[in-house]
């Protein structure tokens, strides 16, 4: 199916910033919200999206008008009956979820697509809402939209092939790279971005190094930036409710650590508020609650003693995670290292976690596992994928052959 029209519900920072995708690749688009407010705050986003590309030479100011012209905002469901894929992106609730993809059933024709960016909820349970499950998907952008180039496309447990093709065509279309992925809690990027960002929060806690020291370690690494640095710019509040939810899935391995809890509850939720893991509204003052809360953390929860900060710590956790969702068909090896690098900037010059484990070593990646394990918890106990492959001699480059195959 071809899409000529397209619409998204929810004018917050992903609904304007999908919209203007949508836009770029000259397809119209509906957007409607229940505050005007909101809507005229996305288009003024989209405007100055466009804005900087005019300014950089990048775009015409006649090309930028005629983008625009392609926007139009609604409060109600007015023009939706010719729409043939609606973008969900409302908070994170599966309630509100729920009832926009009710009214959205009732709305559209019989032949459109709802599509929700959720980050980690069930699309299975969202399509229980609606009288066309196998017209429904998740269709996960990540932010800022207009810049990040992976989509997560997730099928529900009765989304026809159909639907699962028409997405990945359309998020091609958008100049997006669409990775297909086994619907799971957090899907594929959050729940391995999950336990990197955990673990990042323990070593603090535990008292192995500093947040500049960690964030300063694993940028020289290769990621882009460090883990408190990217927690602080996604929400804190964000990070502990996704936490919450691999948490219910996966069990105590996934559990939030304390400290982003008390965080969270202390209103430090990141750059948005001006303050998180860093201060932000008054970079050079003395922070005197984040040693507060670290010293309660320390007298409530049990402190490893010696503990020690490496970024294997946290990118070895990773790549484990990573074993793990190609155990349950959660995606391919290929498919899990692109979406990390497009998705997350895991270093592109390691190939992905799965390749860079390759490199390194898959006997190596299973020894510390084991020796992390041992001294830090059940958290690490490797993936059987692991102690399979290194006991048929599949080690990675230095075999031949490991995830992948060489020579």
């Amino acid at each position: 199916m071809f899409i000529y029209k397209a619409a998204v519900v929810g004018a917050g920072t992903m609904g304007g910033s999908i919209a203007q995708v949508i836009t770029y690749a000259g397809l119209p688009v509906v957007i409607k919200d229940i505050d005007q407010k909101q809507l005229d705050e996305a288009v003024k986003k989209i405007q100055k999206i466009y804005q900087k590309r005019v300014d950089k030479g990048k775009m015409s100011y006649n090309e930028m008008e005629m983008k625009l012209a392609l926007v139009t905002t609604t409060l109600t469901y007015d023009g939706f009956d010719d729409v043939d894929i609606v973008i969900e992106a409302v908070p994170e609730d599966m309630n509100i979820k729920k009832k926009v993809f009710k009214e959205l059933d009732e709305v559209l024709p019989e032949h459109a697509i709802i599509a929700s960016n959720t980050s980690a909820l069930s699309i299975t349970e969202m399509a229980t809402a609606t009288k066309r499950p196998g017209k429904c998907i998740g269709m996960h952008f990540f932010n800022p939209a207009h810049v990040m180039k992976l989509v997560e496309v997730i099928p529900g447990l009765q989304t026809d092939e159909q639907t699962i093709e028409d997405v990945i065509e359309f998020a091609e279309s958008l100049r997006k790279i669409p990775v297909r992925v086994k619907e799971c809690a957090g899907f594929l990027v959050n729940r391995l971005l999950g336990v990197y960002l955990n673990e990042a929060v323990i070593c603090l806690q535990e008292g192995a190094a500093t947040p500049k020291e960690i964030d300063d370690a694993m940028v020289k690494f290769g990621w882009p930036m460090g883990p408190f640095t990217l927690a602080d710019m996604l929400g804190l509040d964000i990070c502990y409710k996704v936490g919450k939810i691999l948490y219910e899935e996966y069990g105590p391995r996934m559990k939030p650590p304390l400290l982003l809890e008390k965080l969270v509850k202390a209103g430090r939720l990141g750059q948005k508020t001006g303050a998180g893991v860093y201060l932000y509204d008054d970079p050079d003052a003395e922070d005197t609650l984040l040693p507060k809360l670290l010293e309660e953390v320390r007298k409530e929860t049990k402190i490893v003693e010696n503990s020690e900060f490496s970024p294997e710590r946290l990118n070895y956790l990773l790549i484990n995670e990573a074993v793990l969702c190609l155990m349950e068909n959660i995606s391919s090896h290929s498919d899990i290292d692109i979406a990390m690098m497009a998705g997350t900037g895991f270093p592109q010059d390691k190939g992905g976690p799965l390749k860079y484990a390759d490199t390194v070593g898959v006997d190596i990646i299973l020894n510390k596992l084991i020796e992390f394990r041992d001294k830090y918890g059940f958290r690490f106990w490797p993936a059987p994928l692991l102690k399979r492959m290194v006991a048929a001699g599949y080690t990675g480059v230095k075999a031949g052959r490991g995830f992948y195959h060489y020579g």
